[in-house]
């Protein structure tokens, strides 16, 4: 319980100014993206590291859940808290510390927005790869706490791939470093590893070092529409089987493009089952060659049409649409779901099949996107979470989802993590012995259990 004596004890930290107490504010922290609201006891604005030590020795002096939070964009509710407390909001930590060319890393705040990172380090010709969907609001920080991919993970993976190390701060207070600047070090366990992706329940990040590429030089985007699903699933696994490996390769079903094609009309044809945008990159002559062959495997698996972008304007018009498909989705229905669930890559055109099976065996409104090329499903579950009724139906249709995908291999996130939403499965994936060696490295992490608190170990049976 946050008493007015704790609460001075934050305000001699913070000041008056970078601290919110009110109802009306506190409604504004109360959710992210999923569907859960929790109400916080007070929202706290760091701007420096040893701020954060401070309030976390507070914290833990006098038991308060913390629960960090960067721009809440999340779909796990992960950033929420869940069980009172404060929440630390990094948007005020938010410098890019530096930008080093010839070692080809960046030091950064976990405040800072992914998508303005990436302009920077383009500005000087150098290239950070993870890009989430959200990347135009998503903070670094989150992305490294739940360990985010985005569109280019077929090619360049998730933010894992890109950590060099942390600066962290214990629920205790004490200060940590993880890893090095170094292109290689070994040496003991890897901490940053075991950080990134634990959903903030283990330590608060302070500072992030990631590697940076060469920024290709190249990039070409082609747009292909189809008359079937399995055309378009046919298609992926053709360019996967010939060893190309595009920087994306996304998949709309046919009410996404309804959902885009009303919100933002693109002339997408509105009688396709699905559309493919794939994007290539690296040295402008195996980029053209590369297109070249991609296009062929597009209409030699029944593509009715094949665009292929002629400039760098206009891939970037192709993936505006493919950006703004959450959004025009979302103005369907009050409610949307978004699953997360990943198979093998050779299951995808039954697995999009499958869940649209599923959307009329429940009666349940289900758009489907998916990063093809990594064999991530993006199934959009289009509800009202007032009526009781369809939830019961929602719920049962994510049961099935996440069955068929345990069915043939595949696992319950590919990049959103796991939360309160999918908690109740992790023992689908995770053995008992498993979930107890995690649930020891949180109790070691945070012996008192006040750093966000009630998370996916806690919620799982």
């Amino acid at each position: 319980m946050l008493t007015e004596k704790i609460l001075h004890e934050f305000e001699t930290i913070l000041g008056k100014e970078r601290i919110l107490t009110s109802k009306e504010d506190l409604l504004s922290y109360a959710y992210d993206a999923y569907v859960e609201e929790y109400l916080p006891e007070a929202v706290l604005f760091p701007k420096t590291s040893a701020e954060v030590s401070q309030i976390m020795q507070v914290a833990s002096t006098h038991r308060i859940f913390v629960t960090p939070r960067g721009a809440g964009s999340g779909l796990a509710a992960c950033s929420l808290a869940k069980q009172g407390g404060v929440i630390l909001c990094f948007t005020m930590m938010n410098r890019i510390l530096e930008i080093n060319k010839p070692n080809r890393y960046a030091i950064v705040e976990p405040g800072v927005v992914v998508s303005e990172f990436q302009k920077e380090v383009e500005k000087i010709g150098l290239f950070y790869p993870p890009d989430p969907g959200s990347a135009t609001v998503a903070t670094m920080g989150g992305t490294v706490l739940m360990n985010a991919g985005g569109m280019r993970g077929i090619k360049y993976g998730v933010t894992r791939d890109y950590l060099m190390g942390l600066q962290g701060v214990l629920p205790s207070g004490e200060v940590i470093q993880t890893g090095s600047l170094t292109a290689k070090d070994v040496t003991g366990y890897d901490l940053t590893r075991l950080i990134c992706g634990s959903e903030g329940t283990l330590a608060v990040v302070t500072r992030i070092t990631v590697r940076l590429l060469p920024k290709p030089k190249a990039r070409r985007t082609l747009q292909a529409i189809y008359n079937t699903i399995d055309q378009a699933g046919n298609t992926v696994a053709r360019i996967v089987e010939e060893g190309i490996i595009p920087a994306t390769l996304e998949l709309m079903d046919k009410m996404i493009i309804k959902a885009l094609e009303d919100y933002a009309h693109l002339g997408l044809p509105l009688d396709a089952e699905a559309v493919l945008l794939i994007e290539v990159d690296g040295d402008p002559e195996s980029v053209e060659k590369q297109a070249g062959i991609i296009a062929e495997f597009c209409r030699g698996q029944g593509a009715r049409d094949v665009r292929v972008s002629q400039s760098e304007k206009e891939s970037e018009q192709l993936w505006m649409a493919r950006r703004g498909a959450f959004g025009a989705v979302a103005r369907m229905r009050p409610t949307c779901v978004i699953e997360d669930a990943t198979v093998p890559v050779s299951f995808l055109t039954r697995a999009i099949k499958e869940v649209i099976t599923i959307a009329q065996r429940n009666q349940v409104q289900i758009a489907v996107l998916a990063h093809a090329g990594d064999g991530n499903l993006h199934p959009l579950v289009l509800c009202d979470l007032r009526d009781k009724e369809e939830m019961k139906r929602v719920e049962k249709a994510m049961d099935e989802i996440v069955d068929f995908a345990m069915s043939v291999g595949g696992v319950l996130s590919g990049e959103h993590g796991i939360g309160i939403a999918k908690a109740k499965y992790l023992p689908r994936q995770l053995s008992p012995q498993t979930l107890n060696l995690m649930r020891t490295l949180k109790n070691t992490f945070d012996p008192l259990g006040i750093l966000n608190p009630g998370s996916f170990l806690e919620c799982a049976p």
